[in-house]
């Protein structure tokens, strides 16, 4: 299955280029002082603070500086740009989306915020990732690989983890405020900063847009509020409360066309958290949280009563964690994480559940040398349902050429736990296998990252291996349908990425994905994962307070199922461009403006859901 990108990509009238993937520098907490930091810190791979040149496992950073910048504005579009994590949506601005990192299925990747999990096998982050805004606070990491060891169950492709960054320095405010085609409006505001032992950043944002379908539009509200005191040296307290709501004109697939057909989700997540330095060696990191999340869709029916599906998951969390430095260049982390959820969905399977889940885990991280870095972790979770799941990591990288060259290594195990529908569902022809045991997955990758003199910019390459076994499917040979682990799957490939000054100016970032990935006991290829997938953003600061980028996505020919026969057939690739600009007129006020689409390219992400044409966009934004 061979791709041509030449012809995916359409040529560019005018641009050359910068690729620049920023990353800026990760929340700071639960950390003991690092050895050494020449990378932006990362707290995803290991759950510490650790420079990035450390790490073992692949990991990237996005920062909401940076997605400003490129005017990027929802959590699905901070991913589109990560190698390894295509991202395709069921509709246009505000349908439900899925990522499938490292070409794991879609519910198979965790997303954390603010440290507790949004997602799990009952509650869905579909509509959370088509619609929410990332705000200005916000830093993304994405951790590839099954990281199950440190999170637990959907940790299988790996992390994507979103975090609210304490407010620093003197209080700042913003207020900005866009429109454009397809009658969008839409508008923000912010504020952060510090003052003696109290620091805080909040941000809110909204706004419409119609859509091109009929009945198809998109109306959002979104919330995000950190909280930090330092009471003393040895011990800081934090607070963290964000929300989505969204509601979506929903017109299904082209063939399809529903007149009236909506969903509705309010999603809310909040956190209270503390650091504690219990000696000169040893920290302790507490989070408790709560999620509460309610979606409800709605079918008109003529003559009749509509049809409503109500989903309604409450979660509540507790995680403790306690790092211990045990000697010169080794750490132990070691703590427990307790999580009672319950699920309501009156569609199909009729469930009504409340699950408990204990887990205990530990990791160490040991530099044995200067420049060999090691980590080795195993965890087990136990589930008041299906039983428990083992797991375990290990990871190492070793800098034969400090500041210049890093070569990395890592092997795990990851779980996707059974849904309660699959466990317990029932309906006229069907029900639910309490038998049931987790999804397994063994992943492995090894890879080298190059880092530019100066700080200027960092180029990487990874070869990975994911294997699945006890894979659930559903099983309507016999009556009534059931459920089974009876599949295996593989995905293996290539991830590049770069990020680097080019020539006359130019900054530029780069990604592609290489992707094998196929069903070994069907035979079949995996849905929705294309074998060439990449990302470009050429950008270039002019003076004067003036900018202007350019960005293309691909994504190569895919297998996907005919949304009006139900065959199996292969998408054709595509290849989308955008362009913005920003001036910065004042020294408080800048103008902005973006093209989506830039060509007009006609395609579908999905098959039989359109999106968007060429778009144009404009606003402006206010700072005090």
């Amino acid at each position: 299955m061979k791709t041509d990108s030449r012809a995916l990509f359409p040529r560019l009238p005018v641009l050359a280029a910068s690729l620049a993937l920023a990353g800026l520098p990760c929340a700071r907490s639960q950390i003991l002082p690092p050895v050494r930091q020449l990378e932006p810190l990362v707290v995803t791979a290991t759950r510490t603070s650790e420079s990035a040149d450390t790490l073992g496992s692949a990991v990237d950073v996005v920062s909401g500086a940076d997605l400003a910048r490129r005017q990027l504005l929802s959590f699905g579009d901070a991913l589109g740009g990560v190698p390894g994590a295509p991202v395709f949506a069921t509709g246009q601005t505000g349908a439900s989306t899925s990522v499938f990192l490292r070409g794991s299925n879609s519910n198979q990747t965790l997303f954390l915020v603010d440290g507790i999990r949004l997602n799990d096998a009952n509650t869905d982050y579909g509509v959370f990732l088509g619609g929410a805004r990332v705000c200005p606070c916000d830093s993304l990491e994405i951790a590839h690989g099954p990281q199950s060891t440190l999170y637990g169950g959907e940790a299988v492709g790996g992390v994507v983890s979103l975090r609210a960054q304490p407010g620093a320095g003197a209080p700042t405010e913003a207020v900005s405020a866009e429109a454009g085609s397809f009658g969008t409006a839409q508008g923000a505001l912010s504020a952060q900063g510090a003052s003696g032992p109290w620091a805080y950043d909040f941000a809110a944002a909204g706004g419409r847009t119609d859509n091109q379908r009929v009945n198809n539009s998109f109306d959002s509200g979104n919330f995000t509020l950190r909280l930090d005191r330092s009471l003393s040296p040895d011990l800081a307290l934090g607070a963290t409360l964000r929300g989505f709501e969204g509601r979506y004109g929903d017109p299904g697939d082209r063939f399809t066309n529903s007149p009236g057909d909506f969903e509705r989700e309010n999603n809310w997540l909040g956190t209270f958290f503390s650091d504690v330095r219990l000696t000169d060696d040893i920290l302790s990191h507490l989070t408790l949280g709560g999620q509460d999340r309610r979606f409800v869709s709605v079918s008109p029916v003529p003559g009749r009563p509509a049809q409503v599906t109500l989903v309604k998951n409450r979660r509540g969390v507790a995680d403790w964690q306690n790092t211990f430095r045990l000697a010169p260049g080794n750490q132990l982390v070691a703590g427990v994480t307790a999580e009672s959820e319950t699920t309501l969905n009156t569609g199909f399977g009729s469930i009504d559940k409340r699950q408990k889940l204990f887990a205990v885990f530990a990791e160490d991280q040991w530099s044995p040398l200067p420049d060999v870095f090691l980590t080795g972790g195993v965890r087990h979770d136990d589930f008041d349902t299906f039983g428990g799941a083992s797991t375990g990591r290990a990871t190492a990288a070793w800098l034969p050429i400090p500041h210049v060259l890093k070569l990395r290594a890592s092997y795990g195990t990851g779980f996707n736990s059974p849904s309660f529908l699959d466990l317990y569902g029932t309906s006229a022809f069907f029900v639910g296998n309490p038998a049931l045991k987790p999804e397994r997955s063994r992943g492995k990758d090894a890879g080298v990252d190059f880092y530019l003199p100066a700080d200027a910019g960092v180029l990487g390459v990874t070869l990975f291996q994911t294997d699945y076994r006890d894979l659930i499917v559903d099983n309507f040979n016999v009556f009534p349908g059931t459920t089974a682990n009876v599949q295996r799957a593989r995905t293996r490939g290539i991830e590049a990425s770069a990020k680097l000054p080019l020539p006359g100016g130019l900054r530029g970032e780069f990604a592609y994905t290489y992707l094998e990935a196929a069903n070994q006991t069907t035979r079949t290829p995996l849905l929705r994962r294309p074998r060439d997938s990449g990302n470009l953003d050429l950008s270039r600061d002019f003076g004067g307070g003036f900018s202007l980028g350019v960005g293309g996505t691909l994504v190569g020919r895919r297998a996907d199922v005919d949304a009006q026969t139900f065959a199996t057939v292969y998408d054709p690739g595509y290849g989308v461009w955008r362009a913005y600009a920003a001036w910065k007129a004042t020294s408080r006020l800048t103008l902005k403006a973006r093209v989506e689409n830039l060509l007009g390219r006609k395609y579908e992400p999905v098959n039989g859901y359109p999106a968007l044409g060429a778009g144009v966009f404009a606003g402006a934004e206010m700072r005090f």
